[in-house]
């Protein structure tokens, strides 16, 4: 039997009033390189700025500390999306602007995610097709998957759903680094004031 110590912390609306900011979740998710990472960092400097409490939950760092021991099959892909997700949760009940930036490949991903987090959760899809992402190809991850030596892939091996219900789309093949910060700036604005 789990005995909880929540009663005794101090509330989320005592945190959000000394941070001046209401908590939120904005989880970014596309392909590797279509510019989740980069878009997260550039709105996160520009609320830093403004006075704002943030944090970036990256998937590439992750999965080299808190999910280093995950792989990338489907049970894999599940809990690294739930340990972030509840990651996040917590963070967020502390009136800390969460960024997550990690691939969540599938619907049912998201799902958890949104299932874990709640209303506290925005939900921002990073549009870029497989094609420009194997050209930006940044990490040298599109390369070692075409010689056959990243299995389950996301986009090649590994399905990718587009999604239908996302909060926000943000094309980088058609808008600059510049009007991605500031659509993903102005929505967010919305939520944490």
């Amino acid at each position: 039997m789990l005995l909880t110590e929540f009663h005794r912390f101090l509330k989320r609306e005592d945190k959000e009033r000394l941070l001046h900011q209401r908590g939120s979740v904005i989880w970014l998710y596309g392909l590797s390189g279509s510019g989740k990472s980069t878009i997260a960092n550039a709105v996160e400097r520009q609320l830093h700025e403004q006075g704002r409490f943030t944090i970036i939950l990256d998937g590439d760092n992750l999965r080299t500390g808190l999910n280093s021991n995950l792989g990338f099959t489907d049970e894999d892909r599940a809990e690294n999306i739930r340990r972030i997700a509840e990651t996040a949760k917590m963070l967020v009940h502390q009136g800390i602007i969460t960024f997550v930036s990690a691939i969540t490949p599938r619907a049912e991903l998201r799902q958890i995610a949104r299932d874990i987090v709640g209303p506290d959760l925005f939900e921002v899809f990073i549009k870029a097709s497989y094609q420009t992402c194997e050209q930006r190809d940044v990490k040298g991850l599109y390369a070692k998957a075409a010689k056959g030596e990243i299995p389950n892939f996301t986009g090649k091996q590994s399905q990718f759903d587009i999604p239908e219900n996302a909060d926000l789309i943000i094309d980088t093949e058609t808008t600059s680094l510049e009007d991605s910060t500031s659509q993903l700036l102005k929505a967010v604005a919305e939520r944490i004031s």
